[in-house]
């Protein structure tokens, strides 16, 4: 029998440190800059792996070495150029500032150390360096909420995929808590109603508000994947909670790619053909997405406007992703809470029984 080398050693471990609870925040991902050369790294790890495109991989390293990796990320990079700022990529700063945000409402008041960090499936930070890190500062229960609402294979499971991997690599685990979707949580509902009502106070109401969903394809859902019966709900409730029906609050999917059927309505199709049917108005929120990104920001804010303005559309909003909004930082702390309060009740005995063992000691704590 042969026997794999476990990698992951942690040096600086001591029996006598104090254990910690551990956050991770996970998003999709970005490329290092703007360029040909950052994309066709960052679109090689994305598009190889297997949850995102499920074809044989033969067939598929073909296609993507020889097409795609060809092609795609000068058009990918002129159109990062256009939503990235001083800082970096959107989606980087954004899921930043949410970690921090976070890591506030956990302080040393709480009475025990809560490390909040956030990590990328694809791109940097990666998920290994942050868990590197993590444990590095003594994190022995460690709770991973990737910021997807609604569960898919190719992100939720994907991201879940990256962790086993790191852990395969490591001698000693954390026990291990993974949100696997929140689509129906409450108070990110009210977080996104909140969103959107403010929103109508400063611009006004449309015809149709649209809730479009980043897409899979169809077979995805055949298959037994809960991504768009997930998605429906989150609408349904969002719906409700406005006092709409599924008429103004249309559900559609975007950021199609390749050639098979993906989940319909098509975002794009449908904004092309409202105007037709009287429906001069209309605001898109993308529930999906916990952070803007070039897939809100360009294609929703930017690509999907024209279309329904050359159509004959008159009035187009955008209505910004949650972001680190005060509402949606208040639903991430609840989720999170729900998730840890028995972990912080034991934590805090842990502690109380350590500052009175090092008074005995006489030593100071």
């Amino acid at each position: 029998m042969k026997y794999r080398s476990v990698q992951g050693a942690d040096k600086s471990y001591s029996h006598q440190r104090e254990d910690r609870i551990g956050v991770l925040l996970t998003n999709l991902g970005t490329p290092d800059e703007p360029t040909p050369k950052a994309l066709r790294r960052y679109l090689k790890q994305f598009l190889w792996d297997p949850r995102v495109v499920e074809l044989p991989r033969p067939l598929w390293w073909l296609i993507l070495n020889g097409i795609i990796l060809n092609t795609r990320p000068r058009r990918s990079a002129e159109a990062y150029r256009q939503v990235w700022t001083e800082r970096g990529s959107p989606l980087l700063l954004h899921t930043h500032a949410q970690a921090e945000a976070l890591a506030e409402r956990f302080s040393e008041a709480e009475g025990l150390p809560v490390v909040i960090e956030f990590a990328m499936r694809y791109g940097n930070p990666s998920i290994e360096t942050v868990i590197q890190r993590m444990q590095e500062q003594g994190v022995r229960r460690l709770l991973v909420l990737p910021l997807y609402p609604q569960y898919s294979a190719a992100t939720t499971a994907s991201t879940f995929d990256a962790l086993a991997a790191d852990f395969t690599q490591r001698r000693w685990l954390p026990d291990l808590r993974f949100v696997s979707h929140y689509h129906d949580f409450p108070a990110y509902i009210e977080a996104m109603a909140v969103s959107i009502e403010q929103y109508w106070q400063q611009h006004g109401r449309p015809d149709r508000l649209l809730l479009s969903y980043h897409g899979v394809p169809e077979r995805y859902l055949h298959s037994g994947d809960p991504y768009y019966c997930e998605c429906k709900a989150t609408s349904r409730l969002l719906a409700d909670r406005l006092g709409e029906d599924e008429v103004f609050c249309m559900t559609t999917f975007q950021s199609r790619f390749g050639r098979e059927e993906w989940l319909k309505p098509y975002t794009d199709e449908t904004l092309k053909a409202l105007p037709a049917s009287g429906v001069k108005s209309v605001q898109v929120y993308c529930p999906g997405f916990a952070a803007d990104c070039l897939e809100t920001i360009e294609e929703i804010g930017v690509e999907n406007r024209d279309y329904f303005l050359s159509a004959g559309g008159e009035r187009y909003g955008y209505i910004p992703a949650l972001n680190d909004r005060v509402e949606h930082i208040d639903a991430l702390e609840q989720l999170v809470r729900s998730q840890i309060a028995d972990w912080l009740s034991l934590g805090k005995k842990d502690s109380a029984r350590r500052q009175v063992r090092a008074q005995a000691a006489g030593a100071e704590y």
